[in-house]
């Protein structure tokens, strides 16, 4: 993919969105503010209604907290996280962490479907099931699942004991993927104008930033950030050159619309 076929999604007005439905599905509590926190903002203040469909329970991510007190700390985290963004609801699907095998993804894959179905989703954000390089193994199955359930959703014979309980079938016609490693990138979106709210929403996820923080100390003593925020700014937020004049952007492999 030239550079020239990158499209540069323009921000739409207060109703350009109205009535369509988007949900974040992401493994962790933390990915979707980290990949598509502007994104998110930008649905929303386009009038979209919006979810997060949270995979695992979070237990290891956190540097030295018990993994029940870690998963509370994150559940409330999450939602803080959520109402700052006006997500209108985030659903906890609780596996367990870093453990979505392919023994699990036929089980997520109809969670989803019937979430899908449930809410309408008109538009997704996860991961790319076709990433680059991926080691974690969530961000892998999680892709893989929603991709499978974005169409599944829309099949009459795939679950149709969910029709007799009024959850009749919705295809998922737009997808918004994102990837740690190489992917096709054909849609990038100026996240300029909310790169503050986003800060400030990953800084909402204060267990995994401390994490991530307090592992690169170990690994780095002499490394350059000497506080969360300066860490979060440098390796999260200000690691991107400049592209086409936007100093924040969010990069996706974009289908559909």
């Amino acid at each position: 993919m030239t550079d020239d076929a990158v499209v540069v999604e323009p921000w739409g007005g207060p109703d350009s969105r109205r009535g369509q439905v988007f949900a974040a599905v992401f493994p962790h509590s933390d990915d979707f503010s980290i990949f598509a926190g502007g994104l998110v903002q930008k649905l929303i203040r386009e009038g979209a209604t919006g979810y997060f469909i949270r995979l695992t329970n979070d237990e290891m991510d956190s540097y030295d907290l018990s993994a029940g007190e870690t998963m509370f700390r994150i559940e409330q985290e999450t939602r803080a996280v959520a109402a700052a963004f006006g997500v209108q609801k985030v659903y906890d699907l609780n596996y367990k962490n870093h453990y979505l095998d392919h023994a699990m993804l036929t089980e997520i894959r109809h969670r989803l479907i019937a979430l899908f179905r449930f809410l309408k989703v008109d538009t997704v954000i996860a991961f790319d099931p076709w990433g680059h390089y991926e080691e974690n193994p969530d961000h892998t199955i999680s892709g893989m699942a929603v991709e499978q359930a974005c169409w599944m959703a829309g099949r009459p014979l795939d679950l149709p004991e969910l029709a007799d309980m009024g959850l009749r079938p919705h295809f998922v016609t737009e997808k918004y993927y994102v990837a740690r490693g190489p992917q096709l990138v054909n849609r990038v979106i100026d996240v300029t104008p909310v790169a503050d709210e986003k800060l400030a929403a990953m800084l909402l996820h204060a267990t995994p930033m401390d994490n991530m923080f307090r592992q690169e100390l170990d690994a780095d003593p002499a490394c350059p950030w000497r506080t969360v925020e300066e860490f979060v700014r440098g390796t999260l937020l200000d690691n991107q050159p400049e592209y086409r004049g936007f100093r924040y952007y969010e990069k996706y492999h974009h289908i559909g619309r």
